[in-house]
Formats: structure tokens, sequence, C-alpha cells
């Protein structure tokens, strides 16, 4: 298979293990560094390393600098100094350690409420985590997911039908925006018994506001100095009414659940979403739990279904087309196992449990580009990372890309190959070896509660598109592969993809010219 291009340098394949002129230090067996001790890129007074970071590929410029100094190295952004680690290993005990020994950045809570949001389970911690935690959780139980299922399949079924618009008149389709429009009504319906319908609709409100919110947390996490708390700028006011529609949005949202619940009894026993189990939850004696709360996870599901499973399907596309072989086994295994008994038919539980390849494609783009590539939070306690003595308040940045490229860990690991996932043949590691390395939804107490929606989602597009369409071309205007942005989650910029439709006998049939 074709093996993909290394990050940060178009057009040239390169190894991650570290460089060359990478800074070793010796250390004796049972001793412990202090941060400030260790290798570092150099910074300037005052502002440390913060003007070294393009905000958008700040991942990429981490991710070369754990190549030159190691798995444990420090860096300053501002006055603060932070702990960087690579190493996928004591990355896994961070994450594991939460929420009693690390945390979220205080700063991220602090933006969250600035911007007007209500915090969720995304952004609590302590009490309030493991009260909102435990509904959370029980809203996303797979059986949960499973009874959801028949919504979730109209959903693909008017993705279906817009992208059959697109191949009849040879249209190029937005990739990444129409995957999100997915991702929002998928959620939309699960988690609150909304149908939004942006599928069919370009005067879609909510997802517009949506894309706003995450970039703009993300460049004032990395801002030099808080302006917004002094001057407000044209894209700040803009900022301020996403926001306030969202709100409303999500105050809606909570509004028909109350209703539904007053008309419906039954439903204090059996709620039918998440939105409703949240708020018989707030409404409990001693829940400690209110409003405030339930609107902060519905806006939490609302921005985290929508970017990351948006993102990993656009990427995983992506690498499928530049792989030739793995999409000719996709197509395969989804005319072997997703045959249509009756044309109309859309595809089943059954069948997607039994697409083990595409699971393992999922897997390979997880592991080659993660939405997450970073994880930052902050030790709670005075800890130890590795052999760096980690004071209590000091902030950790995890690099969650540096060990899943790592040829001592993965063979052939700047290569697409979906089969290291599988249990095919003699001499392939295991895939619950690759699981230890590969962290795509975090590890420990914390783990991403909707994992499964995810995957369930991810498999059911690609039935759907391999089932009733070939792939034209999937691209970018220049040509290349498409750059990694980043803002509070990696996306491919620019994707473009063209369909033609594929008859009841698995055909191409020819698409319309364009303006025809």
């Amino acid at each position: 298979m074709r093996g993909i291009e290394a990050p940060g340098r178009p057009g040239r394949m390169q190894s991650v293990t570290a460089a060359p002129d990478a800074v070793q230090v010796a250390v004796a067996p049972g001793s412990t560094r202090e941060l400030k001790h260790l290798p570092g890129p150099r910074g300037w007074p005052f502002v440390g390393n913060l003007l070294q970071l393009d905000r958008s590929r700040v991942h990429l410029t981490v991710e070369q600098w754990a190549q030159q100094y190691g798995s444990l190295f420090q860096i300053k952004l501002g006055p603060t100094r932070f702990l960087v680690v690579a190493d996928h290993a004591a990355i896994a005990t961070i994450l594991r350690d939460r929420p009693d020994g690390f945390r979220r950045p205080p700063r991220l809570e602090i933006i969250w409420r600035e911007m007007g949001l209500a915090s969720g389970v995304f952004g609590a911690n302590g009490e309030a985590w493991r009260r909102q935690r435990r509904m959370v959780m029980a809203g996303f139980d797979p059986a949960h997911v499973r009874a959801y299922f028949p919504a979730l399949q109209r959903v693909a079924g008017r993705l279906c039908s817009r992208w059959q618009q697109a191949a009849q008149s040879g249209a190029e389709i937005d990739l990444q925006a129409d995957l999100m429009r997915f991702t929002v009504d998928a959620i939309s319906g699960l988690a609150f018994g909304r149908d939004t319908n942006t599928l069919q609709s370009d005067e879609d409100v909510i997802q517009r506001h949506l894309d706003k919110i995450f970039p703009a947390v993300a460049r004032r996490m990395l801002a030099p100095f808080p302006y917004w708390r002094h001057v407000r700028l044209p894209a700040d006011h803009r900022l301020q009414a996403d926001v306030r529609a969202v709100n409303l949005a999500v105050q809606g949202f909570v509004a028909d659940a109350r209703r539904r619940l007053h008309a419906e009894p039954a439903l204090l026993e059996r709620p039918s979403n998440l939105l409703e189990a949240m708020i018989n939850a707030a409404d409990q004696p001693g829940s400690g739990m209110d409003d405030a709360d339930v609107a902060g996870n519905v806006l939490t599901m609302l921005l985290a279904g929508e970017d990351t499973t948006a993102n990993t399907l656009a990427w995983l596309l992506h690498l499928l087309h530049d792989n030739p072989l793995a999409l000719a086994l996709v197509r395969d295994e989804v005319d072997r196992c997703c045959a249509p008994s009756d044309v109309s038919a859309g595809v089943s539980l059954e069948q997607l449990d039994q697409l083990e390849f595409v699971e393992a494609c999922i897997h390979e783009t997880m592991r080659l580009k993660p939405v997450g590539p970073l994880n930052v939070v902050q030790a709670l306690r005075d800890t130890q990372v590795a052999d760096v003595r980690v004071p209590a308040r000091t902030m950790v940045w995890c690099v969650m890309r540096h060990d899943t490229l790592n040829q001592a860990y993965f063979d052939q690991a700047l290569q697409f190959e979906p089969q290291r996932w599988l249990d095919w043949g003699q001499g392939n590691r295991a895939a619950s070896a690759a699981k230890r390395v590969s962290m795509p939804f975090g590890a420990g107490p914390r783990v991403c509660p909707g994992r499964f929606l995810a995957m369930l989602e991810m498999k059911l597009v690609v039935a759907m598109l391999f089932r009733n369409f070939d792939i034209g071309q999937i691209g970018v205007a220049h040509g290349g592969s498409p750059r990694e942005h980043l803002s509070f989650t990696m996306a491919p910029v620019g994707l473009r993809m063209q369909l033609h439709p594929r008859d009841a006998a698995g055909a191409r049939k020819p698409a319309a010219v364009a303006g025809a």
C-alpha cells in the first residue's frame, strides 16, 4: 500500500524516532530530574516559546520538538512552564490518574465561562464531574445507542440522498461540511430527541454557530494575554452572537424535553434520550444539579459529537482514496456483509457488526490522524511522571501522536496499514498492543463516553457510501495531502469529493455533466 506523508513536512517521508541531534540525558537508576533542568527549545524573555507556535499547527511544532528533545522535555508559554510528555506509557498513567491526580486546565473553565457557556462533563472537574459523568455514561450506554439506531439510519439515509443529488449532477461535495451536518443530526436525535435535519436544509442555524465556538476557545487558550477582558474586537462581538444563538437553541432543547416529561410521565422511569435522563437526575433531591448543568452537557454533546467524528471520517475517506488496495478491501467487505435483500433497506446493526476491516481502517486512521493530537492537564498534587518530579499545579502537555508514528511500536509506522489491527497472518502485532499505544478516545475514568456511538456512526457512513457510490476523487484544489488544521480538534483543510452512483447491481451509473 502507498504510505502516507509524515506530519509537518509535506512531500517527504521521515522517521518519528528521536532525531540524531536529540538531547539525551543520562539518569541514574532510581534518581529523579527537576522540570526546570529538562531540555527544551530556547524561548524569548517574558513570552517563552509562544511566538514559535502557530495556533493552527501547534501540534506539529510540539511533535517536531519531541523528535529533537526526546519524550520528556519542557516548554514555556508566557510565564508558565509545561512538562511535555510524548511517551505513551507515561501518558496512559497520567490519563488514568484523573480526576484525582490531574485535571483539565483551569484556564479552559475560565474561558468557557467568559464566553457565556455553561460547563458540562467535558470541562467539569472533581465532584461536579463525577455527578455529571454518571448520567452522561448512562445515556451513551451501548444498549441505549442501539435502541436509537433506527433514527440514526434515517439520518444516514438523508446523507445518502444529499450525496445522490451531487453524484447525479457531477457536483463536488464539501466533505467535512457534509459530515458535520450528519454528526450534528445524529447526536441531536440521540441526546436530545430533536430532529434538527441540517442535511436537508442549507439554512441551518445551530451548526453555523457551533462551528465558531471550538476555534474561539483554542485561540483564547493560546493567547499571550486575555485582551477580550479589556477590549472587544469585531470577531469577539460576532462570537457573542454565536454563543447567544447556541444558548437559545440549547434552552429550547431543555424546554421541549421538560414538556415531553410533563405530558408523558412514563418517561420519568424510562427516559427516551440523554437529555430526559439528565433532567430526571437533576430533579432528584440532593442531586446537586440544575438546568445549567443540563444545558452545559447539551452543549458539550453537540460540540464534541460534531467535530471529532466528522473529522475522523473525513481523514478516513482521504486515506482510503490514497490507498487503493485498502479501499478495494473495504468495498469488498461492504458488498459481502451489507448486500441488501431489499433495494430500499438500510444497513442493519448486525451487518455493521461484521465490518471488521472497516473498523480496522477507522483505528488506523485515528492512529495516523488523531483529531485530538494533544491533551493538556494540570497536576493536582505533587507527583512524578517517569523520572521527572512534578509539583502540584504543573501544566502537562501530552503529545498523543509521537509513539503512534514510531517504528519501535508499529512496523511501517508511517504507512496506512489497517491489517495491523487484525490478527491476520504471522508476525503482526496484536491489536490489543496497538491500542495501548494509540489512545484516540483517551484512557482512564475520563475516556470519551461517546466512543461506541462514534464507531457506529463511522461504520454506518462507510457502509452507506460504498454500497451506493464509487469515489471518483477526494482531494484538495492544489493537489497533494490536505493540511492539518488544529482548532481544538484537528481537521483536514479543503477536502472535496466527487462520487459516481452505483445501481442496484453495484455497477457505476454515468454521472450527469455539472451545469447541463
